[in-house]
């Protein structure tokens, strides 16, 4: 197994931020798993594409990068079933189903991150989650050396939330997702940008819309650093969105199967009249809201103090609570909304 001190991780995530781990593993197989230290595993940060890792501080944690490779499938009478390894990127097996005419995950096309990293925040974008299509997860516990399948209702699937995050964070690694794909292909095309597309609605045409409205919306991070969708969108209840809607009618809003309202966050943070803000190095995006860029500043704690302060202006102004997508990480692991000023 590859294993590199005093590593420099500002090429590692997409907010090129300058941190330097003491010690990062490179793990290619699941026998390397097997031999990494316990104690050392269940103190270190697990490091996919870095396209959803903000490293606070100069110093980070010990580094697990994991780097296994592999798509395969399966094919059944009415599904096909895809398992693909952590290391692989997300998009490229997005565009590897449909080139086969494995169709619906289309929706998700150009999300950044790698396989392993999607369960994790159950990715979703127009009006599909990942967890729609996880028949089960593979991962390898730390503690017990062993690996474990979590079904999809283990996994409790969340909004940008799962197991994975909440009581298995830090405790091993998802070494596989297994989808399961119905060839009874529905297209999913309610969402707003997606329900202009001309009849019929193939797959085809529904990637390359979400793939239009993705290059159109968010920078690309090798021109302008970013980690996309910086916050989550609020959930909030129905009598607090008519009450807000009161004020603003024009709001966009999105209803959720569980009776809550989805509000959007980029808007919310837009009518705070923060687009295009600017500080230390560091900024809202002047077209999308929801991003902030890292334009020239070399300190986390820059970008940290701009999510504050987004955080702060938005409940003074609406009485919301923004939480991070992006996942905060200081010298000694990931840190807690309290500590980042992302009280819950």
């Amino acid at each position: 197994m590859k294993i590199r001190a005093n590593f420099p991780l500002q090429a590692l995530n997409s907010l090129n931020v300058p941190a330097v781990t003491a010690e990062i593993l490179f793990p290619s197989t699941v026998k390397e798993l097997f031999e990494i230290n316990t104690d050392k595993a269940l103190r270190s940060y697990i490091l996919g594409e870095g396209t959803n890792t903000l490293f606070c501080q100069a110093k980070a944690p010990t580094i697990i990068k994991p780097s296994l490779m592999g798509i395969e499938v399966t094919e059944h009478d009415e599904y096909f079933q895809v398992s693909a390894a952590c290391g692989e990127n997300w998009h490229n097996l997005v565009l590897f189903c449909s080139n086969r005419a494995i169709y619906g995950l289309e929706n998700l096309a150009l999300i950044p991150g790698s396989v392993g990293a999607a369960p994790v925040q159950n990715i979703g974008a127009y009006g599909i989650e990942v967890s729609d299509f996880i028949e089960r997860v593979t991962w390898f516990d730390f503690a017990k050396k062993k690996l474990i399948d979590y079904s999809n209702a283990a996994c409790q699937f969340g909004y940008r939330n799962s197991i994975f995050k909440q009581a298995l964070n830090g405790k091993g690694i998802i070494t596989q997702v297994h989808f399961s794909l119905p060839k009874a292909w529905q297209p999913v095309n309610s969402y707003q940008g997606l329900n202009t597309i001309i009849a019929p609605v193939t797959p085809q045409a529904i990637m390359a819309k979400v793939i239009q409205l993705r290059q159109a919306k968010l920078p690309e991070p090798k021109l302008l650093p970013n980690a996309g969708s910086f916050f989550k969108n609020p959930l909030v209840s129905e009598d607090f969105f008519h009450a807000l809607q009161q004020q603003y009618p024009k709001m966009p809003y999105y209803r959720q199967q569980s009776g809550e309202i989805k509000l959007a966050a980029g808007w919310l943070i837009e009518q705070a009249g923060l687009k295009g803000f600017r500080d230390e190095g560091v900024g809202v995006h002047e077209n999308q809201a929801l991003v902030i860029i890292n334009y020239d500043s070399q300190q986390g704690e820059h970008i940290v103090a701009l999510s504050v302060y987004i955080q702060e202006t938005i409940m003074a102004k609406f009485n919301l609570q923004l939480i991070p997508e992006v996942r905060f990480i200081g010298a000694d692991g990931e840190l807690s909304r309290i500590n980042t000023g992302c009280q819950q």
